[in-house]
């Protein structure tokens, strides 16, 4: 999540929790925004970000770690929330018969999260609109 614009831009799904996982969830966010030198990756501790490969990742990138407290989950409530809606306003309301099907569940929730559902700390627009009137007034690109 870029935390500008409470935007997703970047995931992917796996069967378990891995290294191999947040590497190509973060991949794919690098690739996409092309960040400058020195970016900030938040995460929890977890040993898939704390991994020796996934640290070397990040530096050979020239980003910055940034890992919240032990037990302190307020320290990435912005991610936890977006989980808990991915959730319980999606995933749980809709029967999920495979793993394809969830996978294909997950991209829709993420186009809805990222194009149409307004956020308050957005002003009441969704993250791509918010990120496209920061650009029309700043010259952002």
């Amino acid at each position: 999540m870029d935390l500008f614009g409470r935007r997703i831009v970047g995931w992917h799904t796996s069967k378990r929790m891995t290294t191999d996982l947040v590497e190509l969830a973060f991949m794919k966010a690098h690739r996409l925004r092309q960040p400058p030198k020195g970016i900030v990756f938040h995460s929890d501790r977890g040993s898939q970000y704390t991994s020796k490969r996934f640290r070397n990742l990040l530096k050979n990138l020239h980003c910055r770690a940034s890992m919240g407290d032990v037990g302190a989950c307020w320290d990435n409530a912005v991610v936890e929330r977006f989980f808990g809606s991915l959730k319980h306003d999606w995933l749980f309301k809709i029967a999920q018969p495979t793993r394809e099907h969830m996978k294909q569940d997950v991209a829709a929730y993420i186009k809805y999260y990222n194009v149409e559902r307004l956020h308050s700390s957005n002003g009441d627009q969704s993250p791509v609109e918010y990120e496209n009137s920061f650009r029309k007034v700043s010259g952002w690109s």
